[in-house]
């Protein structure tokens, strides 16, 4: 086996498990002031009037978060790692419950898709379908990030 995972051996249905990881109310505070500072991602205050009742994490966080809990899991894992080089979008990004601190994410991401580069030789085009819970199984993100992987060297 190589010590990377090319395009060819990418295959629909593969895909990797990640997680847990516990989200503090601080990294939520943090994150919203940096990137998204609505009150219900700033206090318990500013949430109590909406939908989300308490201190919720922005949906860019859940995000942010779902990239750090994979690439953990790859690198941490035995074996090849993958030999992406990049993602060229996200189709189906959906932000299905509120995150809160002091819950506990999972997620897995699966291959759907994949396809030859007609202009990028080098290179093919992977779609996964990522999805990830909490401790109480409910989902709260499911997206399909577009990634571009290397292709095995002739």
């Amino acid at each position: 086996m190589s010590e990377v995972i090319y395009f060819e051996d990418m295959a629909v249905g593969n895909g990797i498990e990640f997680g847990p990881l516990t989200i503090g109310r601080e990294e939520i505070i943090a994150f919203a002031r940096e990137f998204d500072p609505q009150p219900f991602h700033l206090s318990d205050e500013g949430a109590a009037a909406t939908h989300f009742g308490t201190l919720s994490s922005s949906g860019w966080h859940t995000t942010a978060l779902s990239m750090k809990m994979m690439l953990a899991a790859w690198e941490t894992r035995p074996g090849p790692r993958p030999a992406a080089l990049g993602a060229i979008g996200v189709d189906e990004l959906r932000w299905l419950n509120p995150v809160h601190a002091g819950d506990t994410l999972r997620g897995t991401s699966k291959v759907i898709e994949k396809k030859a580069s007609r202009s990028r030789p080098e290179m093919g085009i992977v779609k996964s379908q990522v999805i990830m819970w909490n401790q109480h199984d409910e989902k709260v993100l499911s997206m399909v990030p577009i990634v571009m992987f290397r292709t095995r060297p002739a």
